[in-house]
């Protein structure tokens, strides 16, 4: 009986070896045979749909950037207007674009969308009347490497917004990040190799896995237009402010340096600066990238199906994922995880949210203080401490993710900015007062955004019917001019006959 029962468990084991084996063998040759290419990539493609023939669950997973359905705290993956919520944004932002629109950002295939349908463009319905330079295409679309390629960097960033609207069609996607020949990750935007240079580094120098966050860097950065670079005049170069160092404090003494200034603010007269999306930058201050992580890891964390590991191309938020994205190190419950999260959003939430009150009080006192007949030499010092506490709340905000990425860097940063605010108000207290007025400047509703477009002199009715018209108008014809373009000129070659 015992050997019966050997028997029958070596018969099975056998068995289940067997099944082992083959499935290995299954497994090996589908991934033999998985990624042979359907048709040949040459030069820069920028059609996702034609990559995504030879990588179609990389594809596949990346049209899913198509999503809006995810909600954070305070963030999510659909439409939100940040202004309707924080109105009183548009004081911080009175004579720039910012003040007319500003909704969260979406997933990267919205890019193209998103970008032609706000009001920051500005309303070039009539052609080449836009007031935005070409180069705010920059990190929108697989279309703008392509046409560095064909016409120059320098000659691409000379044109208007408008003047390449029928030839940027295709939003973020394979070609900005990957060779098609090896698909190595590879740098498609002039402006960080050049960062890369002016700091006496070599982008080709960089491993894989720090690859795998300069693809990002790319475009999660904050850069400037310089409009006066030797050479180059005309054009709104784009470069990033790098040269000292990535630190808040580091690029604001590059930019006080260099005299630049985004916009001059309609109320205090402050030469502002806007903080675009410093991700990069704040990320490489936090515990993360100091243990070697990467900007994929976490927000493209790797995925298997069919037997097949691959790069999952759904990027978004890691909370959207914390299975595949967190699970990877952590070991603490979701619910834990999500909840640390959430408690560092909200203490650097509360900072930032005292901090822009603040500002927008300082800019309206300065305002008052303009009015009553105060000198440049007065106002001198409380300009900057304005400019430089703006500056802060703005890296601190603009970056996506700054509370996660690295929480006491951005309290540092949200606290700096909070003391200079304060000085600036005690000190337009003062000047105030030696100029005869001690008591509290008038403030408008700084709980209506309408109100304080008024207040700030913006004609949002009209904004919004030059954009409708632009939208009718102009964008469905640089659509369909862009795809007959594309079928003339971009032809899909097949290396396989079947």
């Amino acid at each position: 009986m015992k050997n019966w029962i050997i028997f029958l468990l070596t018969v099975i084991a056998v068995f289940l070896l067997a099944l082992l084996a083959n499935s290995i063998i299954d497994r090996k040759a589908e991934a033999r045979f998985a990624y042979q290419p359907q048709v040949e990539i040459e030069g820069i493609e920028p059609r996702d749909s034609v990559w995504g023939l030879n990588y179609p669950r990389q594809y596949q997973s990346y049209r899913k950037t198509a999503d809006t359905t995810f909600r954070g705290l305070y963030s999510t993956s659909g439409f939100a207007d940040v202004l309707d919520d924080q109105p009183e944004l548009v004081i911080l932002w009175a004579g720039y674009a910012f003040s007319k629109d500003y909704n969260q950002p979406r997933g990267h295939s919205h890019a193209i969308t998103d970008i032609v349908s706000t009001a920051r463009v500005g309303s070039p319905w009539k052609e080449g009347e836009g007031p935005m330079p070409s180069t705010c295409w920059t990190c929108k679309s697989t279309d703008v490497p392509r046409l560095m390629d064909e016409i120059g960097v320098t000659e691409f960033y000379s044109e208007k917004f408008s003047d390449f609207g029928s030839e940027i069609i295709n939003p973020i996607g394979c070609a900005d990040c990957h060779d098609p020949k090896t698909m190595n990750l590879t740098i498609t935007r002039p402006a960080l190799v050049e960062a890369f240079e002016a700091m006496g580094k070599n982008v080709d120098d960089a491993s894989h896995q720090e690859m795998r966050s300069l693809v990002c860097a790319q475009c999660h950065v904050e850069y400037y237009f310089d409009k006066n670079l030797p050479g180059k005049e005309g054009a709104a170069y784009l470069k990033f402010p790098w040269e000292d160092g990535l630190t808040v404090e580091a690029m604001e003494e590059y930019y006080d340096n260099v005299d630049f200034a985004d916009w001059v603010h309609p109320l205090s007269k402050t030469k502002m600066l806007k903080a675009q999306h410093p991700d990069y930058e704040i990320f490489s201050m936090g515990v993360h990238a100091k243990r070697g992580v990467s900007c994929a890891d976490c927000h493209m964390p790797y995925k298997t199906e069919g037997g097949q590991k691959f790069t999952d191309h759904h990027i978004g938020s890691p909370l959207a994922n914390v299975e595949s994205s967190c699970f990877v190190c952590h070991r603490e419950s979701k619910d834990d995880l999500i909840t640390d999260v959430y408690e560092r959003q909200r203490k650097i939430k509360e900072g930032t949210g005292y901090l822009q009150k603040q500002i927008a009080k300082a800019h309206i006192e300065a305002k008052k203080a303009w009015d009553l007949g105060a000198t440049e030499e007065q106002m001198a010092d409380i300009l900057l401490n304005i400019r430089h506490a703006q500056w802060r709340w703005d890296f601190s905000v603009a970056s996506h993710g700054a509370a996660f990425h690295a929480p006491l860097e951005t309290s540092r940063i949200v606290s700096s900015g909070t003391g200079k605010i304060q000085e600036a108000r005690i000190k337009l207290a003062r000047v105030l007062a030696d100029l005869g007025h001690n008591e509290p400047v008038e403030l408008p509703d700084l709980n209506n955004k309408e109100v304080l477009q008024e207040y700030i002199g913006l004609d949002m009715p009209a904004e919004v019917e030059n954009k409708k018209r632009f939208l009718e108008e102009v964008v469905p014809r640089w659509l369909k001019e862009g795809r007959e373009r594309e079928a003339a000129n971009l032809p899909v070659t097949s290396v396989r006959n079947n």
